[in-house]
C-alpha cells in the first residue's frame, strides 16, 4: 500500500496516513518517507501507538541514534533507554517532578526556539517525538521553517551572515533561563562547539538558516554584536508565516527535520501528565565539514 501525504498550512508541515509505524519498512515506503521529509522537514503521524522498540526501530531506518546527554551526570538514573530522550514530567518511579528538581528546571529551556543537539560537535539530523500521555490542554509543540526564513532575508542580511561560525552549548541556552546547575563532568562535556550559520539542506539543496537557543557567540565578533545579531534572526525566523502549532494527542509520532527547522514547547498544566518519548537520528558529520563540502 502506498503512503499518503497531506500538505498544512504552512507548507513546511505534511500528515502522513497508510502507514503502520510498528511494521518493517519496505524500499518504496522508506524512499517515499524520505522524499516526504526533504520537501516538507516535519511529518506527522496519527494513531501510531508504539513502544520504545519499535520506536528506535523505526528510528534506524534514518541513521545512528543519539544518545542521551543526561547521562553524561555521575548521578543519573535513567528512567528510559539510554537511546530515548525522555521528554516528560516524570521522574524514574514515574512520578510528577516537583517544582524544583533540576530535572524540571533544565528542560524548561526547552521552551526556547532550538535544533536538537546543535551543542554537539555532530548535531541531530532528525527528531522522532512520541506522544504517550498528555495534558487536555497546552503543551503543544511548534515549529519553524528554517527554509524559508532564509528565502525571506533582504540581499545584504544574507551576504553578511553567510559563511559566519557560532558556538553552541546547553550551558549557553540554560543561561538564559537561570538554570546554571551542572556538575563538573557536564561543564567539561558541554565545552561549546562550532555550528555554521547557513547550511545547504541536503535533501532538497536549498539553504537554511541554522539557528538555536544554544547559540551565544559567533566567531570573529563582540559578544553584544553576536547576541543582538542572533536574537535578530531567531525573531525574524519565528515570525507566524513561519510558524507551525502542533496540538498533541496520544499515539501521535513527528519526525522533523533539525536540519532546517527550529522548534519550541509550549506551556502546560503540570499537576497533569505529559510523557513523550523521543528518538534522534545523528546527521554523522559536523556541519562545519559538511558546507565545506557542499
Amino acid at each position: 500500500m502506498t503512503i499518503t501525504v497531506n500538505p498544512l498550512s504552512p507548507n513546511f508541515v505534511a500528515e502522513i496516513g497508510n502507514i503502520d509505524l510498528r511494521e518493517p519498512l519496505d524500499k518504496a515506503t522508506f524512499g517515499a518517507l524520505s522524499d516526504a521529509i526533504n520537501k516538507a522537514g516535519v511529518l506527522v503521524f496519527h494513531d501510531q501507538f508504539i513502544d520504545d522498540e519499535q520506536q528506535q526501530a523505526f528510528s534506524r531506518n534514518f541513521g545512528d541514534l543519539e544518545t542521551t546527554v543526561r547521562a553524561f551526570r555521575k548521578d543519573f538514573v535513567p528512567r528510559l533507554d539510554i537511546h530515548m530522550g525522555d521528554i516528560s514530567n516524570l521522574d524514574d518511579q514515574n512520578r510528577i517532578l516537583v517544582k524544583n528538581d533540576r530535572r524540571r528546571l533544565n528542560a524548561l529551556g526547552n521552551r526556547l526556539w532550538h535544533s536538537d543537539s546543535s551543542f554537539k560537535r555532530v548535531p541531530a539530523r532528525f527528531s522522532l517525538l512520541s506522544a504517550r500521555v498528555v495534558p487536555d490542554e497546552g503543551g503543544e509543540t511548534q515549529f519553524a521553517d528554517m527554509r524559508a526564513a532564509w528565502d525571506a532575508l533582504p540581499e545584504a542580511m544574507k551576504r553578511r551572515v553567510e559563511g559566519m561560525i557560532c558556538e553552541h552549548t546547553q550551558i549557553f541556552s540554560r543561561g538564559k533561563i537561570g538554570f546554571t546547575d551542572w556538575a563538573p563532568e557536564e561543564l567539561e562535556k558541554m565545552a561549546p562547539v562550532p555550528q555554521v550559520m547557513v547550511r545547504t539542506h541536503p535533501g532538497s539543496g536549498r539553504k537554511s538558516l541554522y539557528l538555536s537557543s544554544h547559540a551565544g557567540r559567533i566567531q570573529g565578533m563582540e559578544e553584544p554584536d553576536a547576541l543582538l545579531l542572533l536574537m535578530d534572526l531567531i525573531e525574524h525566523a519565528t515570525q507566524p508565516r513561519f510558524v507551525h502549532t502542533h496540538t498533541w494527542r496520544a499515539g501521535d509520532l513527528v519526525i522533523w527535520d533539525n536540519r532546517c527547522t527550529m522548534h519550541r514547547a509550549r506551556e502546560y498544566d503540570e499537576t497533569k501528565v505529559r510523557d513523550l518519548h523521543r528518538t534522534t537520528v545523528s546527521d554523522g558529520v559536523p556541519t562545519v565539514l559538511e558546507q565545506a563540502a557542499a
